[in-house]
């Protein structure tokens, strides 16, 4: 009889609550949304600070490691050989974290706070607002987002690899406490980490159905309604689910490669093919911006203090962030075997926040530049079809358009499907007993299977029936117990860089964990 050896509590708790939330929409949505809302109300009037300064707390926690003695430890002891090659490790950091993220709001966000620039005294619409915008596309998708991503990574990394923990949420705690977390507890607590993950993924997931249905919209004329956003996700979550299925080296590895070398060739080509001069000055000065206001940003402090606004873009997005931010940890973790910790903070914050601020500049540069040129073009097409319709209209000022939206809904199914099967390939370690380089491949599958179901499932009724605001809102709820659960990790690694380095340096691995050659 074919038995999986399921943690119990980590696979029942989380399943359970989604599936009751899911099972809600469907039956009553506006009961639902109502109460959604007004958790999601309640956690940023009394944590909206406290979201903040974490996420700048974390910055600095980056840099303090990089600077400090801890960084010339290699995880995994100082004879551990790497899992994968640097440009492959950088493909599978960059293509697993924000990448998706970049492609869907490159061109929209820009678009919201070209008209409301944040309580600032600008003109909605003028030369400022445009600076402002940029110099915010930045603040939200380059050094914090991914500072939010290194911090539990580098954590988990060195607690697995060099002090040989379980393959656990509770791995860092148990670090803290000097001393193994019972089992009920630590399934307890991996049962609401995988929780959040189900909400982030399910709202990117979702993301990810809108954009590449406006894009098949475009190109066929076909209403972006249920059933071409079924058919949609449908696609997207059999692809993952068969890549996730092939492992490390087969799937994720060749799917990231791919992925990374396709945004590359976009972003040339959007380059050269739009207004580069005016991308350029729009991202000049964005940078220039965001070196003057970066910390007022990051401390919501005067002038970039407006409460609304702060809790509409930054705050959210952090929380958003940090819903994914626990088990994507695990993972990044797990293939940061035989770097030191400076080379795994310049790979999974550095090289990404670079990649992004070019991307932004490109894209975010091209859109302002066709709003400002064509004042209301984008303006509209975001009122009347959504975020997911900005891009298609950006892309339809440049050469070869069509050929250009083609490329652009391949790429989003790509980007979708690489990000989720390294969270699926997570989720199915954290729901079965045992380091995952030991579960039978058997098992992996069957529950990968499980999860893609029900992340697809919840993605399709969340854009059926509330759209994207229902969408990120679900991803800010999963960000809420993250968030104490990120914090835990960062006190974590400051023990690790000091109290605790020297144990950290002289010990090496248990005998029996496998030695991985780089491909």
């Amino acid at each position: 009889m074919f038995r999986l050896p399921i943690r119990p509590l980590v696979f029942a708790l989380p399943l359970g609550l989604f599936l009751v939330m899911v099972s809600s929409s469907l039956v009553d949505m506006d009961a639902t949304r109502d109460l959604t809302t007004q958790a999601n109300d309640w956690i940023l009037a009394i944590f909206s600070n406290a979201y903040a300064i974490a996420a700048f707390g974390f910055v600095l926690t980056c840099i303090w490691a990089f600077l400090s003695p801890l960084g010339k430890v290699r995880i995994g002891g100082t004879q551990a050989k790497p899992i994968l090659s640097r440009w492959n490790w950088f493909g599978v950091t960059l293509t697993t974290t924000i990448a998706i993220g970049i492609l869907f709001w490159a061109t929209a966000e820009p678009m919201f706070h070209l008209y409301r620039p944040g309580g600032l005294p600008v003109t909605p619409g003028s030369e400022d607002a445009a600076r402002f915008a940029m110099t915010s596309l930045f603040m939200h998708w380059s050094i914090t987002p991914y500072a939010i991503y290194t911090v539990p990574g580098l954590t988990f990394a060195l607690v697995y690899h060099n002090l040989g923990q379980r393959f656990s949420i509770s791995a860092p705690i148990a670090f803290l406490i000097g001393r193994r977390v019972p089992d009920g507890a630590a399934q307890f607590v991996d049962a609401i980490c995988v929780l959040s993950l189900l909400f982030g993924l399910s709202a990117t997931l979702g993301a990810g159905i809108l954009s590449i249905s406006g894009g098949i919209g475009r190109l066929t004329g076909l209403a972006s309604g249920p059933v071409l956003t079924a058919c949609v996700g449908t696609a997207i979550v059999a692809a993952f689910f068969v890549s996730s299925a092939s492992g490390l080296q087969r799937g994720i590895r060749v799917l990231s490669d791919i992925n990374t070398r396709a945004f590359l060739a976009l972003a040339l080509f959007v380059l050269f093919a739009g207004p580069t001069l005016d991308m350029f000055r729009l991202g000049g000065e964005g940078l220039i911006g965001l070196a003057r206001e970066f910390v007022s940003r990051s401390l919501v402090l005067a002038p970039f203090n407006d409460r609304e606004w702060v809790n509409d873009w930054t705050v959210f997005n952090w929380a958003a962030l940090l819903a994914w931010a626990p088990l994507s940890a695990m993972f990044l973790g797990r293939i940061a075997r035989g770097y030191t910790v400076r080379e795994f903070i310049i790979v999974n914050l550095v090289a990404p926040a670079l990649f992004s601020i070019v991307w932004m500049t490109i894209f975010g540069g091209l859109a302002l530049h066709t709003e400002m040129a064509s004042p209301g073009l984008l303006k509209n097409a975001l009122d009347q079809a959504g975020p997911e319709s900005v891009l298609y209209t950006v892309v339809d000022s440049l050469p070869f358009s069509f050929a250009v939206v083609v490329f652009l809904v391949l790429l989003s199914f790509l980007s979708y499907v690489t990000a989720a099967d390294s969270n699926t390939d997570v989720l199915a370690g954290m729901t079965l007993r045992g380091r995952p380089e030991d579960t039978k491949h058997a098992h992996s599958v069957a529950i990968k299977l499980v999860w893609s179901l029900v992340v697809g499932l919840s993605a399709w009724v969340m854009i059926t029936y509330s759209g994207i605001d229902g969408i990120r809102i679900l991803s800010n709820l999963g960000g809420f117990p993250a968030l104490f659960i990120v914090l835990t990790f960062n006190v974590t690694l400051v023990g690790l860089g000091t109290w605790k380095l020297r144990e950290l340096r002289g010990r090496e691995p248990p005998a029996e964990m496998p030695q991985c050659q780089q491909p």
